[in-house]
């Protein structure tokens, strides 16, 4: 029976396949608790300092940021934009990272046919590989980050965007990444990082306003404080992100797990059937010999 020697083969490679998958299903299930609570955590440093940078840029209205917009809008235009592209460094996460580099891939076009240059900056090997593929203009990049990102590893290939744009060789800045929303869905995002929008620093509502006693002064304490806020985005993008694949990739390898039960079934069913076909097969050739006998 040789094609069922072949099909118990195919049985025998789906099963190890789907050892494979089950095992890192429950792997990226362990992973997913912490990334989500390392994630959630980031979030309410990130507003806190938004609305202090917000309440001191108003505070001091004589002194305004290049990181804001009213002071870039003003400046002559360089015709090149940047972007922050964040994906994961391995795959087996579903659609996650081609989702955001095919929303990337249109917004450059865009930006291209408008004639603008593009400087990109890569966290995650997938986006590093997409972006040497397309032969995109890369600045620098960061793989590797593991489970637990580190905003000290973060800083150095960024730093290098953001310095750009404060020469002034940079419009814009686009930071991409994907955004947890819960365990089932994840949503590709692309938000404007600089300028920094107004809608994001509108600070505490209401008709008071805050005084602030600076020391040494007011322009080094805001300086130093929205280069921080910019870094706690990007921080903030990269655990979004990060949470993303750990929850896609653990959907991906269930219905991976069940695809590969489907299949064994079916296999099982067409090696039965081919094996009751050989024995009737093999019993209607004794039952005719012994006729013909």
């Amino acid at each position: 029976m040789a094609v069922g020697k072949e099909i118990r083969g195919k049985i025998k490679s789906v099963e190890n396949t789907k050892k494979i998958t089950k095992a890192m299903e429950m792997v990226a299930a362990s992973k997913m608790r912490k990334a989500q609570d390392r994630m959630r955590a980031a979030r309410p440093y990130s507003d806190m300092i938004r609305n202090i940078a917000a309440n001191l840029a108003a505070a001091n209205p004589e002194y305004t940021h290049p990181f804001l917009a009213q002071a870039r809008n003003a400046k002559g235009a360089a015709n090149k934009v940047g972007f922050i592209i964040v994906t994961t460094d391995k795959g087996l996460c579903g659609g996650l990272n081609t989702n955001v580099l095919r929303m990337v891939t249109n917004r450059m076009r865009e930006l291209e046919s408008q004639g603008k240059r593009i400087d990109a900056v890569a966290i995650g090997n997938k986006g590093l590989g997409f972006l040497n593929r397309v032969g995109a203009s890369v600045v620098s990049h960061v793989i590797q980050i593991g489970d637990t990102p580190h905003l000290d590893k973060l800083i150095g290939p960024v730093k290098v965007i953001l310095d750009a744009y404060l020469e002034g060789t940079l419009d814009e800045v686009y930071v991409c990444y994907t955004k947890f929303i819960n365990t089932m869905k994840q949503e590709s995002t692309m938000e404007q990082l600089l300028p920094l929008p107004a809608a994001k620093l509108q600070g505490d509502k209401g008709n008071h306003s805050w005084d602030y006693i600076y020391e040494p002064q007011a322009q080094t304490v805001i300086d130093e404080l929205l280069v921080r806020y910019v870094e706690a985005l990007i921080y903030q993008a990269v655990a979004e992100n990060l949470a993303s694949e750990q929850s896609a990739r653990m959907v991906a390898m269930k219905s991976a797990s069940d695809n590969a039960g489907n299949v064994i079934g079916e296999l099982k069913l067409i090696y039965n059937k081919t094996r009751q076909a050989a024995i009737t097969k093999e019993l209607s050739e004794i039952v005719a010999g012994a006729a013909a006998v």
